[in-house]
């Protein structure tokens, strides 16, 4: 069966976040996965709008992030992309969370990539995670408590 694999936060290490909040965990999910097919799409339909935010950011609004599909011979991962910026014919970015599964990527370093790719994006709002659709997916699946730290640590609102 073909898997995805998500970094369920956004590279916390890369934002400064405080030693006692929850990490990022790695998560496998099947590629046929209809809930998260949906956040993907969802996504994908809102990007345009998350970009013209991105270039003129509301008050309030930081660590605008991308989540995009990387593969290599050894398979599929998505990761988060903390910061990014536009470049001619798509997009490049720092990494930031540690591979799993795609060997021919590093953390930490700069990449490009197209809009193709991208599957998901989130900033920050006043404190409050917007956008993030995988991540709520990966919610439905966890443990109640878990889904709370990472609520209360990092903001997290989803929809239903």
């Amino acid at each position: 069966m073909t898997k995805f694999v998500l970094a369920i936060l956004l590279g916390i290490a890369s934002l400064g976040a405080a030693a006692d909040k929850i990490d990022d965990q790695i998560v496998n999910v099947s590629a046929e996965d209809r809930d998260m097919n949906l956040a993907i799409g969802r996504a994908r339909r809102t990007l345009d709008k998350f970009l013209a935010l991105y270039r003129e950011p509301p008050e309030g609004a930081i660590n605008f992030k991308l989540k995009v599909m990387l593969s290599d011979d050894n398979g599929v991962e998505h990761f988060w992309f903390i910061p990014f910026k536009e470049i001619k014919g798509g997009f490049a970015g720092v990494l930031a969370n540690d591979p799993s599964i795609v060997n021919s990527v590093t953390a930490g370093q700069v990449y490009a990539f197209k809009r193709e790719q991208i599957t998901d994006w989130g900033y920050e709002l006043n404190g409050k995670q917007i956008g993030s659709f995988t991540v709520c997916v990966l919610f439905k699946t966890m443990p109640k408590e878990e889904v709370a730290r990472y609520k209360q640590d990092h903001g997290f609102v989803c929809e239903n």
